[in-house]
C-alpha cells in the first residue's frame, strides 16, 4: 500500500503547543523527569543508566561511541564514565591497546546495579506505552524512527 502524499504544504498549528516538535519535546521532558525520579533512588543519572544498558549489550564500547548513543558530548560522556568507574560499576584499562579509545566493561557490581534498576525503568516505559492503543505502538515506533532519520540526514 502506497503512502498518501499531502496535497498542500505543511502549515504549523496556530497554537505552538500543538506543533509536532513541541509535543515531542514535551513527551521527552516528561520521560526524562520520570526517569530522573526513578533513577535517583538507585543513585544513577539517565546518562549513567543508559551507559550501563549499552555496555551490558555491547561490552567494550568506547567513550565516543557511548557519548553518541547516550546523546551527550564526548566530554560529558567521559565524566559519566569516570563516575561509573569510581563507583565500581565499570572498568576501563588505564592505557589503550591501539589508538586512544579505552573500552569500557561492566563490573559484577555494575551488572547487579543494572539488574536492580531495570524493572523500575521498564515500568516507566510501560506507563508510556499503556497510554497508546496497542495496535498503534508499532506504527509510532516506525514514525519516530522516520522523524529522526529525516532530521539526521
Amino acid at each position: 500500500m502506497k503512502e498518501s502524499v499531502p496535497t498542500e504544504p505543511f502549515r504549523p498549528a496556530d497554537d505552538v503547543t500543538r506543533h509536532v516538535g513541541y509535543l515531542l519535546k514535551r513527551a521527552q521532558a516528561a520521560l526524562r523527569g520520570a526517569m530522573d525520579k526513578v533513577l535517583r533512588e538507585y543513585g544513577l543519572t539517565v546518562p549513567q543508566y543508559a551507559t550501563l544498558e549499552l555496555l551490558a549489550q555491547h561490552p567494550g564500547m568506547s567513550n565516543a561511541d557511548l557519548a553518541r548513543a547516550t546523546f551527550v558530548t564526548r566530554q560529558s560522556g567521559n565524566v559519566v564514565l569516570r563516575g561509573l568507574q569510581e563507583a565500581g560499576l565499570i572498568t576501563r584499562p588505564t592505557t589503550a591497546d591501539h589508538g586512544r579509545a579505552l573500552p569500557a566493561r561492566l563490573t559484577e557490581e555494575g551488572r547487579t546495579r543494572l539488574a536492580e534498576v531495570q524493572a523500575a525503568v521498564y515500568a516507566v516505559e510501560q506507563r508510556m506505552i499503556e497510554a497508546i492503543p496497542p495496535r498503534r505502538v508499532a506504527a509510532l515506533l516506525t514514525d519516530l524512527d522516520r522523524i529522526a532519520a529525516a532530521l539526521e540526514g
